[in-house]
């Protein structure tokens, strides 16, 4: 059980819930925000020093029946619950990290019409069909700087490149969060995130306050520099047999102007936008 990690979540949630929005009196003088461990404890049903021994990650496993009982304490959404059930039970990976992209994930990517591409435990960028590569310009960067959290974070184009920035530097910082879940001694991963956050005092600040597990869905707007603004859904999956990998497939729906943009793109060569 990884003890500070479990214990900031458990507090940052309980911090965001008001007593009187789950039916407790407010009683006393209050010096903190939201929840008292006490009062997780009273709505989950269990002892405070059952709770608090959760809290701190001491003590022998604790069953299904406790966990499910402090999300629906903590009101965690279903990305939330998947989080804290790996805090509570992480995973014992070999952190050794060699990724191979398989021969049917390649003929998968060069299937797909919309940009798509896999990345890998520390979002760097594995492979990619034509079209990830006409919006995102993966084949003008060098393998070593081919990594989506670094450009995101610290790249000064980002800004543009993504108007809605902030949003895609959480789900950057979540990403990388899960994964320090599952390899906490990956020092690779600690070092990049060092660095993003060394690199970018917003970013730090999202990092320091526990975002969500992230979407696995939703609308990404980017301002291209060939052909301006194009909003794509994406859907990312990871892909089966590999923990490390994750395919996201940028979408458009059929007869909007992101679609005409898309096929603006494919009839031509662009240089990469980084």
């Amino acid at each position: 059980m990884s003890s500070p990690a479990l214990g900031e979540f458990l507090r940052t949630r309980r911090a965001r819930i008001q007593p009187a929005a789950v039916g407790l009196s407010e009683y006393g003088r209050r010096r903190m925000v939201g929840l008292r461990r006490e009062e997780v404890a009273q709505l989950a049903g269990m002892s405070v020093d059952y709770y608090t021994r959760l809290e701190r990650g001491r003590g022998a496993e604790f069953p299904d029946s406790v966990l499910d009982s402090v999300a629906r304490a903590l009101r965690l959404d279903a990305a939330e619950r998947d989080h804290f059930y790996t805090l509570v039970r992480p995973a014992d990976p070999d952190c050794n990290y060699s990724p191979t992209i398989r021969p049917g994930t390649r003929l998968l990517l060069d299937s797909i019409s919309t940009p798509t591409f896999v990345l890998g435990r520390y979002m760097e960028v594995l492979a990619w069909n034509a079209m990830g590569d006409k919006v995102f310009g993966f084949e003008s960067i060098a393998e070593s700087e081919r990594n989506l959290a670094r450009f995101t974070v610290l790249h000064p184009a980002a800004g543009i490149f993504y108007p809605d920035w902030e949003p895609v530097a959480a789900e950057t910082a979540a990403y990388l969060r899960r994964q320090v879940t599952r390899c906490p001694r990956d020092r690779r991963l600690t070092s990049l995130i060092d660095e993003l956050t060394a690199g970018n005092p917003v970013f730090h600040r999202i990092w320091s306050i526990q975002p969500p597990a992230g979407n696995s869905h939703g609308d990404r707007l980017i301002q291209h520099p060939v052909v301006g603004r194009i909003e794509f859904g994406y859907e990312t999956l990871n892909l089966p047999g590999d923990q490390d990998q994750l395919l996201v497939v940028y979408t458009v729906v059929p007869g909007s102007s992101a679609s005409d943009a898309v096929s603006a793109l494919c009839a031509r060569e662009l240089v990469g936008v980084h």
